[in-house]
């Protein structure tokens, strides 16, 4: 991962760059008026459009989460990853990178204020589902060296991940949007992201994201 599209390991760039490409040429086929999921590599990697398939669901789900992505980062990307969409619905799961990144809390609020501005403004309809943070493991070993623990961990904890929480959530009320923590069971006794669920402490298996997606069915 990376801090910013300005300072960027070139290879996460190129990723992202493609993930964009390849978003804009399937929006223009895509139905409007359906559900999109959008933020981070912890969106990217939730397998919803396949697990959709056992939903019975009468909308379609757009997965537009990309790797890396921060708030600012978002914001340069509004119109290929929600509004080109229309969506009737958006769930939002952004800000650990700014979180794991450093980012000055002011500016990473700043940042969501603009994101959740925008959909209201040009998506006054649209219902927009603000997403808590899922929790990390810092504890448990997963084979990563001492530099990448620190490098993912430094910032990214768990009590810093409820505080930006509570922000968030009074952001979202600001903006008459719903904040949903959909984390029930993704925890041990401890607190930490269960390490089962988990390849690296801070992402999760597609079995974490069926704990996640039976607690997000009343919403879809």
């Amino acid at each position: 991962m990376s801090k910013s599209l300005t300072n960027m390991d070139p290879r996460i760039e190129q990723v992202q760059n493609e993930l964009r490409a390849r978003f804009e040429e399937q929006n223009k086929t895509a139905k409007k008026g359906q559900i999109v999921f959008v933020g981070s590599s912890l969106m990217e990697i939730f397998p919803i459009e396949k697990m959709q398939k056992s939903l019975g669901l009468d909308k379609v789900i757009y997965n537009r989460g990309i790797r890396a992505t921060t708030t600012a980062d978002l914001l340069k990307s509004m119109d290929i990853c929600i509004f080109d969409l229309k969506p009737s619905k958006i769930f939002i799961n952004i800000g650990s990178n700014d979180i794991g990144f450093n980012v000055p809390e002011s500016t990473f609020l700043a940042n969501y204020n603009e994101i959740l501005r925008q959909i209201k403004e040009k998506l006054p309809e649209t219902q927009v589902y603000v997403m808590a943070y899922f929790p990390v493991n810092p504890v448990a070993d997963f084979g990563e060296s001492e530099a990448e623990h620190k490098s993912l961990f430094a910032t990214r904890t768990n009590e810093i991940l409820e505080s930006a929480n509570s922000k968030v959530a009074t952001l979202a009320q600001k903006y008459h949007s719903e904040f949903i923590n959909v984390n029930e069971g993704l925890a041990d006794a401890d607190g930490n992201l269960r390490q089962e669920l988990t390849f690296d402490g801070g992402h999760m298996y597609p079995a974490g994201y069926e704990i996640v997606l039976q607690n997000m069915k009343k919403y879809l």
